[in-house]
């Protein structure tokens, strides 16, 4: 009986717990909020000075993965007149394009808190951020104008050059003088293919050193010209036109190549070319080298023949060293295509004051009129101002220009005015197809001539309009209308500068 009443009594104790425990409020588990992303760095960094550029891309990097919905992109804004072009979301970073920056100009990129959120349940969003960065103020390009030099930079320069010099000054921006480079034969053959198309005779006949090693050549090498006849430029010069040359410098490979072509006339081991030859311009630079007595011997000889023309009171329009930094389509970065140039620009330069001390002071060259070439290349803009010797040693800027089409050239040209401020004339010192003259006078191009590459056939015959592209819009009808131009000066129109 006692046991009956005890087990009715600890039911209802236990009875009664359990009711109890009912009552109570139910207790929520405990969850732990999850930090919102945090910015780790970005680039450029907060408080970035002197940067440039019209558009920059703001990387901002987070301690995670993050995303960036468009609702909250929509919130980021900066001031001051720039734009977000885009606002890109990808794994730990958020890009932020940025257009219409200027110099001079602070800008700040705000994010509200929340514009960039996490991956994880229950996650806060970031907090507010501000990246400012300022950018740097560039004075405004204002182009040069042509305003010449009125002098040669050789102050003993002969009455002829100075005449020359003078009718180059009084042409530039009235007309253009059409000239043409000779095939490797020392003749002017190019001359009278023009002529003989279009009636009328180029102004300007140039002529290449190509084959100096090898002069006086060989009777059976009817081909190449002896460079001690100078009829040619003689012809050119008493009919009024003038005369430009240049070099195409040929180096040996070592003192053996150098001995074996000249005494028996072998091109092998001779050469221009970067790729064809390993001459070293910085060994040719330093007295008592054999490539220092090479260079030094094959000056003499070029000056022997300049002498020459001298003598006959023909000035020469000369053209040394031509497209010195290369062509880097080609080659590469830093690739120069001749060896004058391959080492740089300070070896370059100074081979060029080299040539010009012993032409003009040490063998009395008087007859020079200097003309420097650039590089050719689209974008070597910045290099010109590295590889140019000098305004005392450079009377005019050429640059070598090959395009497929016949428009005026004006990047090529302001780039070479603006190189000197204008203290220098200008010219389309090689060229394929012709820039059209009227083209040229229209944007205010003042070239003072152009110079239209030679291409022959096999047979040796000169060809006007080779398939090329950058010769082939020198058609038939477009060599007559240049030549005819009224801003084209031909030798018919050249007054006598003797």
């Amino acid at each position: 009986m006692l046991q009956h009443y005890m087990k009715r009594f600890l039911f209802g104790i236990l009875s009664l717990g359990l009711l109890l425990a009912g009552c109570q409020e139910p207790v929520d588990p405990v969850v732990e909020k999850v930090a919102g992303p945090k910015l780790v760095s970005s680039d450029p960094a907060d408080g970035a000075k002197d940067l440039t550029g019209e558009k920059l891309t703001l990387v901002m990097t987070f301690d995670q993965n993050i995303k960036c919905p468009s609702a909250q992109r929509e919130k980021i804004t900066v001031d001051n007149g720039a734009v977000i072009d885009n606002v890109n979301p990808n794994m730990a970073e958020l890009k932020i394009e940025l257009s219409s920056l200027e110099g001079g100009k602070t800008y700040s990129v705000y994010l509200p808190a929340g514009t960039v959120q996490g991956y994880k349940t229950d996650q806060d969003g970031s907090d507010e951020m501000r990246v400012s960065f300022s950018m740097k103020y560039i004075e405004p390009y204002v182009p040069s104008d042509l305003n010449p030099v009125k002098t040669l930079v050789n102050p003993n320069a002969s009455q002829q050059a100075k005449n020359v010099y003078n009718f180059l000054l009084e042409q530039s921006g009235k007309k253009t003088l059409s000239g043409v480079q000779s095939s490797h034969s020392h003749k002017n053959d190019f001359i009278d293919a023009v002529y003989n198309h279009t009636g009328r005779h180029p102004a300007l006949a140039g002529y290449d050193f190509l084959f100096l090693q090898f002069s006086p050549t060989p009777d059976n090498w009817s081909w190449v010209q002896n460079y001690n006849d100078i009829s040619a430029p003689k012809e050119q010069w008493a009919a009024n036109g003038l005369v430009n040359y240049m070099w195409h410098w040929n180096v040996p490979n070592s003192k053996a190549d150098w001995d074996n072509g000249v005494n028996n006339y072998n091109f092998d081991g001779y050469a221009f070319y970067c790729d064809k030859t390993s001459f070293d311009i910085r060994e040719a630079l330093k007295p008592g080298t054999w490539q220092n007595d090479f260079i030094m011997k094959d000056i003499e000889e070029v000056a022997g023949y300049l002498q020459l023309l001298e003598d006959e009171n023909i000035p020469v329009i000369w053209r040394p060293l031509h497209e010195a930094a290369g062509n880097y389509d080609l080659y590469g970065p830093n690739g120069a295509w001749f060896w004058w140039g391959r080492n740089g620009a300070e070896p370059c330069k100074q081979l060029w004051r080299l040539l010009y001390d012993q032409l003009v002071n040490v063998y009395g060259l008087d007859n020079l009129i200097w003309v420097w070439t650039v590089d050719v290349t689209k974008g070597a803009e910045d290099q010109y101002l590295d590889w140019y010797p000098g305004d005392e040693y450079v009377d005019i800027l050429g640059v070598d220009i090959y395009e497929a089409n016949t428009d005026a050239k004006t990047r090529q040209y302001q780039a070479l005015v603006d190189l000197t401020k204008g203290k220098k004339l200008v010219t389309v010192s090689e060229c394929g197809n012709i820039p059209d003259p009227a083209k040229c006078m229209e944007a205010g191009n003042k070239w003072s001539w152009f110079m239209v590459w030679c291409n022959s056939d096999s047979n040796g015959n000169i060809v006007l309009t080779p398939s090329d592209n950058n010769f082939k819009l020198n058609t038939s009808d477009y060599w007559k209308q240049v030549m005819s131009s009224p801003y084209v000066m031909t030798r018919e129109d050249m007054p006598s500068l003797k």
